[in-house]
């Protein structure tokens, strides 16, 4: 699921001063250290502080996995977790490690039942390219679930 509209939406009411900069840029401090730290950049400028660029980070909950979700560091850890044999879900977040701006970018199911019933439908070659095109353009993530984000 993309969340561009709701992106661009919360964009358009902060340049037109309809909601402030504190009202949009609240990440958590474990959003901000790991959009330092193992976030990947996407080489655009932050669209509200337009100083620094934002970066991409992954988070993936589940079973066997801990209660803050884990943040994979690589896309072939990422791509690892997307194929265990319980479910998960995976969360990407656009975050600027200057401001705190912060906005899910999209969500998507992977591991058990997602990946079984994919693979039924899919011949397996194209159930690889589609995981590995999932964590290229995913990336890794911090440690609260997203569901505070703007």
């Amino acid at each position: 699921m993309e969340y561009r509209l709701a992106r661009n939406a919360v964009v358009r009411e902060v340049q037109r001063g309809r909601l402030s900069r504190l009202d949009v840029c609240d990440a958590h401090p474990e959003l901000l250290r790991a959009a330092r730290n193992v976030g990947r950049s996407l080489g655009e400028t932050c669209p509200i502080c337009d100083e620094v660029e934002v970066v991409h980070v992954a988070y993936v909950f589940g079973a066997r996995l801990p209660p803050q979700g884990r943040c994979p560091t690589t896309a072939a850890e990422l791509d690892r977790l997307c194929r265990r044999r319980e479910p998960v879900v995976c969360y990407v977040v656009e975050v600027c490690p200057g401001c705190g701006w912060n906005h899910l970018v999209r969500m998507f199911s992977g591991g058990g039942q997602a990946r079984r019933a994919s693979a039924a439908s899919q011949p397996q070659a194209e159930v690889t390219s589609t995981a590995k095109s999932r964590a290229a353009t995913s990336q890794p993530p911090a440690s609260d679930p997203p569901g505070e984000q703007k």
